[in-house]
């Protein structure tokens, strides 16, 4: 059994050709104000510049050598399921938080979502509110999310078949995972649909907060375009 380290939030990235989107996400992660935390990023067989721009990013910022930043190349694709689940499985952390490579996350994300964690001993996962926004626009402009539920309503989403959390919002506690374990390949695209479902399966409660702490980019190659397009 792993031996998880008290406080630490392990975010877990995964990637396959999202270079041009690395660095924001990065960025977003660095200037995080809770200060304990170690960087996952499971790089799914890119094609593109993605293990480059990684590599830089950490030379820039002065992590290469450290523990706080971990980049895991997989010798061939995956798909997400297997390299998101890699990536849980790497983590040290007492808490494990999802961050999707082409989004970016708001300064006080972790440190939120941790004190939440803690005030709520009940809860074993946790998502946020987030904005979407369109890439190719402009000037952005965020667009808060209408399709969240909370409290005891978010059982009786799924319950009913429904979704209700945005999985790249998502913190829970190492520990939970260690028990009911990862995502699953049995619904393809709705890989982390089905691992919230396993969660109530396990009778682990699960909460949204209403603040928005995630900014979720809209794009013409993004893996979700076509599963979830009331997000748009």
């Amino acid at each position: 059994m792993v031996q998880r380290e008290p406080g630490k939030v392990s975010v877990v990235i995964t990637n396959h050709n999202r270079a041009a989107y690395l660095t924001e996400c990065l960025d977003s992660l660095h200037r995080q104000t809770y200060l304990n935390k170690e960087i996952i990023i499971v790089d799914d067989a890119s094609t593109d510049r993605s293990v480059d721009v990684v590599r830089a990013w950490c030379e820039k910022n002065n992590v290469i050598g450290t523990e706080s930043v971990l980049l895991v190349r997989l010798p061939r694709n995956a798909g997400f399921s297997g390299a998101i689940t890699t990536g849980f499985f790497l983590a040290r952390g007492e808490y494990i938080a999802v961050q999707d490579s082409d989004d970016f996350s708001h300064s006080s994300r972790l440190e939120k979502q941790v004190a939440y964690l803690v005030n709520k001993p009940d809860v074993a996962l946790v998502g946020t509110n987030y904005a979407s926004f369109e890439d190719e626009a402009p000037k952005r402009k965020y667009v808060p999310a209408n399709w969240l539920s909370y409290g005891e309503e978010i059982r009786s989403v799924y319950r009913n078949g429904g979704h209700c959390i945005c999985h790249g919002t998502i913190m829970f506690r190492g520990d939970v995972f260690d028990r009911i374990g990862g995502l699953s390949r049995r619904v393809a695209g709705a890989e982390d649909y089905d691992f919230i479902v396993k969660f109530l399966h396990h009778h682990a409660r699960i909460e949204n907060m209403p603040e928005i702490l995630y900014y979720y980019r809209l794009h013409t190659n993004q893996r979700s375009l076509a599963y979830y397009a009331k997000k748009e």
